[in-house]
């Protein structure tokens, strides 16, 4: 069964997507270390420093040891940085899922939906992924490997060779995961792999090294 535990203290916020329509958040005044790590491409350790070294503007929350970043020094400090402000409508981390089994994907998507802090889109086969993976551009692939029209090696090579998934996690799931079919995944180019069912907390940690992977 997919579990609905998944507790977020700074990596919070954002606005809930659904299914195939994911819908964005109007700019906010306050982010949280988590929400400016998306925004930036960077770990939320990467934001902490930043602000505990005085570089990033912020406040501490009283008798909490959690950073508030007002969104006017965070466009003061990306600009002084010459980093690009197309990422400030959202700090949420966006989610792909590739399977054939709609039942199981919506069912899935709606459990990480209450999370605020993703954002996620479904699609039932991969000719369709690929037109998401260009204009939704995951931070998160979740694909089921034993879809019928899911070749794992070809996909691992085509996700190296798409600007959109260079920095994109891509993990593979199925009914039958074992170790040997996980580390093929491995080899083939994925990064994790899962065995459904599985808890929504393994996804979420899986999900949230994508921005590890990020750090500057």
């Amino acid at each position: 069964m997919i579990e609905t535990s998944a507790g977020r203290s700074e990596d919070g916020g954002g606005q809930r997507g659904k299914g195939g329509h994911p819908r964005t958040n109007s700019r906010r005044d306050v982010l949280t270390t988590g929400e400016v790590a998306r925004i930036c491409k960077v770990a939320p350790r990467t934001v902490a420093k930043w602000f505990d070294r005085g570089e990033l503007g912020g406040y501490r929350i009283p008798g909490s040891k959690d950073r508030r970043i007002p969104t006017s020094q965070l466009i003061k400090f990306m600009r002084a940085h010459n980093m690009p402000l197309d990422g400030l409508e959202t700090g949420q981390m966006r989610i792909l899922i590739l399977d054939a089994d709609q039942a199981w994907s919506e069912a899935l998507c709606g459990k990480l939906v209450e999370d605020e802090a993703y954002v996620v889109q479904t699609t039932p086969s991969v000719f369709e992924a690929g037109y998401a993976v260009a204009t939704f551009k995951p931070h998160v692939l979740l694909v089921d490997v034993c879809a019928a029209d899911v070749q794992p090696e070809t996909l691992g090579k085509l996700a190296r060779s798409l600007p959109e998934l260079q920095t994109a996690r891509i993990i593979g799931v199925s009914n039958d995961m074992d170790e040997a079919a996980g580390q093929a995944l491995l080899q083939a180019g994925f990064h994790a792999y899962l065995k459904k069912p599985f808890e929504i907390k393994r996804l979420i940690a899986e999900a949230d090294e994508a921005l590890s992977a990020r750090s500057l």
